[in-house]
């Protein structure tokens, strides 16, 4: 199975239920949420983070894969 593409954002926002608005670098705003192996491993995600992410289909929201 082929790997999913990913881009990098910063987080700029932390929203209520494990959320975060991030902001990708080609300057487009969308919501993310944590992937399940970050929540399992109890990784922090904060403002200000570099993540590394994946896109849904339609683009409009992600999943934060990696903290950078």
């Amino acid at each position: 199975m082929p790997k999913e593409p990913t881009v990098k954002g910063q987080v700029t926002e932390v929203l209520p239920n494990a959320l975060f608005r991030v902001k990708l670098e080609n300057g487009n705003e969308i919501i993310a949420h944590l992937a399940g192996k970050l929540r399992m491993n109890h990784i922090r995600v904060m403002a200000g983070d570099f993540v590394s992410m994946v896109l849904s289909p339609e683009g409009e929201k992600g999943r934060i894969v990696y903290r950078i």
